[in-house]
């Protein structure tokens, strides 16, 4: 029985956090807020946010334990982007590319996981 929590549009790119997001899972739910909260990253915040919402699912919608639950995953995936230039020399433009991720943890019980 899973449980997900997704944040959408965050404005983060995905290639930035996606490296602890890894670190995540397989972790019991205690020892990932651990490591979130001591990382100074600021994919940590986001994912944080979304570990805790998930939590709340557990907890209020299938009356699970918190403490028993594990990280099945937790995924950085690519979202939209905005597109804006930036005027250079001799009247030429860069592209910039704003880019946005869309943040999703999935729990399990300690007994279902693998």
């Amino acid at each position: 029985m899973d449980i997900v929590a997704t944040t959408k549009f965050v404005r983060l790119s995905p290639r930035k956090a996606r490296d602890l997001a890894r670190e995540l899972k397989g972790r019991p739910v205690p020892m990932a807020l651990a490591l979130l909260s001591a990382s100074e990253r600021r994919a940590a915040y986001w994912l944080a946010k979304t570990l805790r919402s998930a939590i709340g699912n557990a907890t209020n919608n299938r009356n699970l334990d918190a403490d028993r639950l594990i990280v099945k995953e937790a995924v950085i995936e690519e979202g939209p982007r905005l597109k804006r230039w930036m005027p250079v020399a001799r009247g030429a433009a860069h592209p910039i590319r704003h880019r946005f991720s869309h943040v999703r943890v999935v729990l399990t019980e300690a007994g279902a996981a693998k």
